[in-house]
């Protein structure tokens, strides 16, 4: 599979992980997410909705002009896009984990792990093609 094609299936992944955060209400459970909601809006929903709105949509242009146009920074944008994607992968099972349960969106998170750890994998290689 191509590198633009996995970055692309990783964005859409990160919408659904943004839809389950949602639906399930992160924001009311993980301080961070309240925090950062609150500097949004008074309404952390509003607030989270809007904040996950604006990463799903960077990640989109993300895809459409550096990384599907294979821009010079394209590699650069889709390794930031890999470092964000594998905290998150990382983070949504340790909080569950401290838990003790089910944390709102920890079952995309079980995707976006591997599926940045495949982003990188697709980058090595094409870094090593070019060189």
């Amino acid at each position: 599979m191509r590198t633009e094609r996995v970055f692309l299936v990783l964005m859409v992944i990160q919408a659904l992980h943004s839809i389950e955060e949602y639906v399930f209400r992160l924001f009311e459970s993980f301080p961070p997410a309240r925090f950062v909601s609150a500097l949004v809006s008074a309404d952390p929903a509003r607030g989270f909705a809007i904040l996950n709105l604006i990463i799903v949509a960077l990640g989109l242009c993300c895809y459409w002009w550096p990384v599907r146009r294979r821009w010079a920074s394209a590699s650069i944008v889709a390794w930031i896009w890999v470092g964000v994607e594998v905290v998150n992968g990382l983070t949504h099972p340790a909080w569950s984990i401290i838990q003790r349960g089910y944390t709102p969106g920890l079952i995309t998170s079980l995707m976006l792990l591997p599926c940045a750890v495949f982003l990188a994998t697709r980058l090595r290689l094409d870094g090593a093609t070019e060189a």
